[in-house]
């Protein structure tokens, strides 16, 4: 079964983060049968039996990042499967993307509250949440000024706890490469 891991603000070979092959070498020796990079920012798939085992495996990686490089950040684990569904919902179907920044998925921490009453509004107006799926906020980021709306930092500060963004289409591709195409 294949899983993806997302972790927060990792950014391939800068100061406490592990080079791409760091990352990869990680979750090899914590027990995964392959394991993938996608992109520079803190997302991999890999491949294990169970689910069971994608957790076992994700804490052992996440021990030795520690040990090689010292990275303390956060992760979120969830099968391609899950991600495949996600995808296959379009949940973005009927937003004007000429309208929008970005379409933004944050992996919530497993401890997060129930969901507040959407669509929620952050104060500045710069990002909009428009669904949650219990483990997933699905947002819209806008740019009224000089920097686009944060999903992430809105998100952290209204819950508590740490979480971690991607922009839609990452989540797409990777679905795309690593799990083929979805039914629509």
């Amino acid at each position: 079964m294949q899983y993806a891991a997302f972790f927060r603000n990792l950014n391939l070979g800068r100061p406490n983060c592990p080079t791409k092959a760091q990352l990869e070498d990680a979750f090899m020796r914590a027990g995964a049968a392959s394991a993938a990079s996608f992109l520079t920012n803190g997302t991999l798939v890999f491949t294990v039996p169970s689910a069971g085992q994608a957790h076992r495996v994700f804490a052992g990686a996440c021990e030795l990042l520690r040990e090689t490089c010292g990275l303390r950040e956060p992760g979120y684990v969830r099968s391609l499967e899950h991600l495949a569904r996600l995808v296959a919902l379009d949940p973005f179907a009927a937003v004007d993307r000429d309208q929008v920044y970005a379409c933004c998925v944050t992996f919530l921490h497993p401890d997060s509250a129930a969901a507040p009453t959407l669509p929620l509004t952050s104060p500045r107006g710069d990002v909009q949440v428009l669904h949650w799926t219990g483990p997933e906020a699905l947002s819209l980021s806008f740019k009224p000024g000089q920097s686009p709306g944060s999903p992430n930092a809105f998100l952290e500060k209204l819950l508590g706890l740490p979480a971690t963004t991607r922009n839609w289409n990452t989540v797409q591709r990777l679905v795309q490469k690593h799990a083929g195409p979805t039914d629509r």
